[in-house]
């Protein structure tokens, strides 16, 4: 990494105070010149000139960008999974975002099935909360449906600051939900005002598939993309959507992969829904021609589910509806496993742990492919690496942003300093790159975290637990302004109409309904009669005269005619009116 010297002298020490001078400040409306001062981990000002107040550290960023900390939406920190647990845990997974500029990630609770929501959440808490170097908030699973899963989502709204629930319509046995399932969880999340997250895959699908692979005697990684077609994918996501539509419930796609569910989430916001799309570092940056290589090991390391598209042109289409505004949000889906982690599959591709690296790389990766190809600008970027995830997620502006008042989590960033990514260099556990080779622009020359520097000239000064649980409130506007409003407008419509009083079928035939005067009641027997649903025959009774003392007949509601013709008198037919 290139990093200018001016940097590179200034002393390490514990900050309350800090100014940067002469940067840019950038972000996801505009961008404009300007100092930025913090002091005990908030933003105080931000003017130009500012005085420096008396023990403030001063941070030279001429040439430089001040971009708010980047928010990493989608990360699995030493996550059980597939019979072993993901490699980065909390300390070293978030030491590595520092290190590449993001200052906030949202990781996955996910309860094994029958587990109690909030006892998955208390273990996860157990074990982010005196690891994190860096502020961090949970996604909960809804990973199975029964007893209790409502009323723990409920809770977990209202008493923990949990704004975001996870499904999936892969992985069968183990996290899918069927469809009636879904609509359930929807319609809770929908009541409470969060946001449900789906990984959309059809596992019914995939399991046949996959089955079908291991027939053809196929067993290695290729497989495992093989059994996960685009088309796969792309059904579920407009299936979610349809489900989620139904529910009126804001959705977010994970993991966008291929060109045609990033059309499927543009079509439907073209069509009004509310729904986000995020593909993530790894669909951005690399493909699965990987997939194919004979070195098992490299295949291997690009396993992850939705596998990444063997069409190389699938990222520059995914980085143009991110550039566009038809996705919204970048996350990474870090869930990291070694060599011997991997070869737990290496006979059965079904059995190799889904999981690539991205925290540390995520922001670079973007600036590479997104801004210095010319596809977006320097403010887009903020707005897809930060900005979005804090609305979306209900965090903003206390996250996300560059102005007084917010969290002081700030990076100093080098549009056109150059660093080549590697496992030999990153700073993570995974013992393999995805990125590998890759000479990106953009670099993170200097991150704040709650108003301290944890990254400069190439060096992490971190304490394990110094991260914090961030809650989130509920009904972003982000995803509920449009939807609240329809709940008023959009409701159900019930026609007030005279009811039917004409003949209903049965088995024997069409039957008249008996008389009922406008106002009564029927009983229900009488009611039960008219359907022969409660008498064994649904024949006449020819004890029962038709003649009513009170003038009533039960012909009465038949309109009067005055001629009627015959057409089989005794006799033989004739034309004669009467």
């Amino acid at each position: 990494m290139t990093t200018p010297s001016k940097f590179r002298n200034v002393p390490k020490t514990a900050q309350a105070r800090i100014l940067i001078k002469g940067g840019k400040v950038v972000n996801a409306d505009h961008s404009f010149y300007s100092d930025v001062y913090i002091e005990d981990g908030t933003i105080r000002q931000v003017g130009k000139d500012l005085i420096t107040p008396g023990g403030a550290k001063v941070i030279d960023a001429k040439g430089m960008l001040i971009i708010p900390g980047g928010i990493d939406t989608h990360t699995h920190m030493q996550m059980p999974f597939m019979g072993t647990v993901a490699v980065d845990d909390f300390y070293q997974g978030t030491k590595a975002a520092l290190a590449g500029g993001t200052t906030m990630i949202i990781d996955h609770c996910l309860p094994s099935k029958g587990e109690p929501l909030m006892d998955a959440y208390e273990k996860w808490r157990g074990w982010a909360d005196p690891k994190v170097c860096c502020d961090y908030s949970l996604h909960v699973g809804v990973t199975w449906w029964g007893d209790g899963v409502a009323e723990d989502i409920t809770a977990l709204c209202q008493e923990k600051g949990i704004n975001s629930f996870k499904m999936f319509m892969a992985y069968k046995g183990i996290f899918m939900l069927k469809d009636d399932e879904l609509y359930k969880s929807y319609s809770v999340i929908k009541e409470n005002g969060a946001l449900a997250l789906m990984h959309a895959e059809n596992g019914d699908v995939i399991e046949e598939n996959t089955k079908k692979m291991k027939e053809l005697g196929i067993s290695g990684p290729e497989g495992h993309l093989q059994s996960r077609p685009e088309d796969v994918e792309k059904e579920a996501v407009n299936r979610s959507i349809c489900i989620a539509s139904q529910a009126q419930c804001p959705l977010y796609i994970t993991k966008v992969m291929s060109k045609g569910s990033a059309e499927v989430i543009s079509k439907a916001r073209g069509e009004g829904k509310v729904v986000f799309g995020e593909p993530i570092a790894a669909s951005l940056g690399t493909d699965g021609t990987h997939y194919f290589c004979k070195n098992w090991r490299h295949a291997a390391g690009h396993v992850m589910g939705p596998p990444l598209r063997p069409d190389p042109t699938t990222p520059g289409y995914l980085m143009d509806l991110l550039a566009n505004g038809d996705l919204q949000v970048t996350g990474t889906d870090n869930c990291t496993f070694n060599a011997d982690q991997k070869a737990l599959g290496k006979d059965d591709f079904s059995q190799i742990p889904n999981g690539v690296n991205g925290v540390e790389d995520r922001m670079s990766v973007i600036w590479e492919k997104g801004v210095m190809t010319g596809k977006m600008d320097a403010s887009r970027f903020v707005a897809v690496t930060s900005t979005n995830a804090a609305k979306i997620f209900n965090m903003y502006p206390r996250k996300g942003v560059i102005q007084v008042g917010a969290d002081a989590d700030v990076v100093i960033w080098d549009p056109v300093a150059t660093r080549v990514i590697s496992k030999d260099t990153h700073h993570q556990a995974v013992d393999f790159n995805i990125f590998e080779g890759m000479e990106c622009h953009g670099v993170a020359v200097v991150t704040i975290s709650q108003g301290r520097i944890v990254w400069e000239d190439g060096q992490l000064h971190v304490t394990q637990g110094a991260g914090r649980f961030i809650p989130r409130p509920l009904h972003a506007p982000e995803a509920y302004n449009k939807i609240l409003i329809r709940d008023k407008v959009n409701q159900p419509i019930k026609i007030e109409r005279e009811p039917y009083d004409g003949p209903i079928w049965t088995p024997d035939g069409p039957q008249a309904q008996k008389y009922v005067p406008k106002g009564a009641q029927s009983s229900p027997e009488e009611f039960n009669g008219q359907r022969g649903a409660s008498s064994k025959s649904s024949g006449r009774d020819l004890h029962k005269s038709g003649f009513s003392l009170s003038g009533r007949q039960h012909d009465d509601t038949v309109p009067h005619r005055s001629t009627h013709k015959a057409l089989a008198p005794p006799g033989g037919k004739s034309s004669i009116m009467f």
